[in-house]
């Protein structure tokens, strides 16, 4: 017998997650399903969208967050990436650009792959990508 499984949510810690919500929410357009915690000091919240879920959740508990993120923590990051499968790269470079974020053209790699590239505000690297035909 082998395991079904019919989806991934991956749990991303946060530094700020107003910020956070406001990057995946509003300019990546994330529905928000679910938060823990207080809606003026979220811990933990899940979103989706066409069918991809992430999670985040705060570094932090109240009262314990420093005042700056630990630059080695989000230095860390840069290892870690997430692959969302784009079919039209060109616009999602220009929604990208449209809600001010700082984001090369998409490149076409050796592997046939159109991808562009942004990072979120704690570091991760998200890519949207699609095969060029």
């Amino acid at each position: 017998m082998s395991i079904v499984i019919q989806g991934m949510a991956p749990l991303l810690q946060v530094f700020d997650m107003p910020a956070s919500l406001a990057f995946y929410r509003d300019a990546l357009g994330f529905e928000v399903l679910a938060t823990a915690g207080p809606l003026d000091d979220i811990g933990w919240a899940h979103l989706r969208r066409d069918g991809v879920e992430v999670m985040l959740n705060t570094q932090y508990e109240t009262g314990d967050r420093p005042s700056s993120p630990d630059p080695a923590r989000g230095k860390a990051h840069g290892d870690t990436a997430l692959y969302f499968g784009c079919p039209d790269v060109d616009a999602a470079h220009e929604h990208l650009r449209a809600r001010g974020l700082d984001v090369a053209p998409p490149v076409v790699t050796g592997y046939g792959m159109k991808q562009v590239y942004v990072r979120d505000p704690d570091g991760y690297n998200l890519c949207f990508q699609w095969p060029v035909h």
